[in-house]
């Protein structure tokens, strides 16, 4: 372990080493030795960067935070994993400079950011990447395949015993339990209920009649708990419970559903999920520097896994102060980084940022300016 992390630290120190000599070329520093503004791996931030939002981002941001203040000492970022929904409030309230969201911004969240963020509003840049899992709790069974009318049906309460026969049908080769079925939902404004429900709006319409929200449709049964923390503790501690929920909080602890993508069935995984963003188009009506993804859920390309979450730090375009926005200029160009993606891929099984993705989060993040 201590290996890995290692490695991850000199990668910090490459990346911003290669920034810093950048900045070097063309100025009077005729030495070697650091600017005044300069840290020996970089340019040098100092303050307190605060977030708030996804807590499907927290395994990630916990690392990112950790070796981010390693490398910037001086500086820290706090977060406080409350939801999507509490972090986009957030950043337009002005209670915090960056919200953690796993969906991108509404249109009239987007308009209503122009108060609080300039005439360019905030930018969605997405951060972070995986695959939602559906999953369950069933003595001796650890995968099930399923489809999307029939994870519409369970979520709905339409399906009451888990040896019933639509799932029966997909699973001939598993003895299922005449237990009874018990959805758990989100409690909280939800970016992964967003998407989920993102998911089941779009591929199964004909059973799935709500629109897609963050917030879990009240006229259905079941049960709820506040944060992907909180749902995977009621699955667990719920024989015939079934949840929606980051991959990296249930892996090891819960059943896990392949999921029918065209004519087979899709494993969960951090490539599957990546393919699936790959097919995603650029949201319409956003900022040259806006970086909202619409995902394809119907997609039917071998491979992909539909039920993905996106998930993105909503900044500012521009900030009051100029440490302000060294700050977040900082932070997240070490998120996007090959150093920052493959450090939540370690601790939270994400799908690092396609090269193209990565080249454009950049470019995003560099456009961040104080407002004039």
């Amino acid at each position: 372990m201590k290996a890995l992390r290692f490695g991850r630290h000199a990668a910090i120190a490459v990346i911003a080493a290669g920034a810093l000599a950048l900045t070097a070329c063309g100025s009077d520093n005729a030495t070697n030795a650091p600017a005044a503004n300069q840290t020996a791996t970089g340019p040098k931030v100092t303050g307190t960067l605060t977030g708030i939002g996804s807590s499907a981002q927290g395994a990630a941001m916990d690392v990112w935070k950790t070796d981010f203040a390693s490398v910037h000492q001086g500086a820290k970022v706090q977060y406080s994993p409350d939801g999507s929904g509490a972090g986009r409030k957030a950043i337009l309230d002005g209670s915090a400079q960056f919200a953690g969201s796993d969906a991108y911004l509404k249109d009239e969240e987007y308009a209503s950011s122009m108060a609080m963020c300039g005439p360019d509003g905030a930018l969605s840049i997405p951060v972070y990447i995986s695959p939602i899992a559906v999953a369950f709790n069933l003595p001796d069974i650890k995968e099930l395949k399923l489809d999307a009318a029939t994870v519409a049906k369970i979520f709905r309460g339409q399906i009451a015993t888990w040896n019933d026969p639509a799932i029966a049908a997909l699973n001939p080769e598993v003895t299922l339990p005449d237990l009874k079925v018990t959805p758990v939902s989100r409690s909280d404004d939800s970016g992964t209920t967003s998407n989920f429900t993102d998911y089941l709006a779009a591929a199964a319409p004909e059973v799935w009649t709500d629109k897609a929200a963050g917030i879990w449709p009240a006229a259905l049964s079941g049960e709820n708990a506040k944060g992907t923390s909180g749902v995977v503790k009621t699955v667990t501690d719920t024989p015939g419970a079934i949840t929606y929920a980051d991959d990296s909080a249930v892996s090891g602890k819960l059943g896990i559903a392949q999921i029918k993508v065209g004519e087979t069935f899709t494993k969960i995984s951090a490539d599957a999920a990546a393919k699936a963003v790959d097919a995603g188009k650029p949201v319409e009506g956003r900022g040259a520097n806006d970086l909202s993804i619409k995902l394809d859920r119907t997609t039917t390309i071998e491979g992909a896994y539909p039920i993905v979450l996106v998930s993105f730090h909503v900044v500012c375009s521009s900030y009051d102060k100029q440490e302000t926005v060294d700050l977040v200029k900082a932070f997240d160009s070490y998120v996007v980084s090959d150093a920052g993606q493959q450090a939540a891929a370690d601790a939270a099984k994400s799908a690092p940022l396609s090269k193209t993705l990565q080249d454009k989060a950049l470019k995003s993040i560099e456009s961040i300016k104080v407002k004039s």
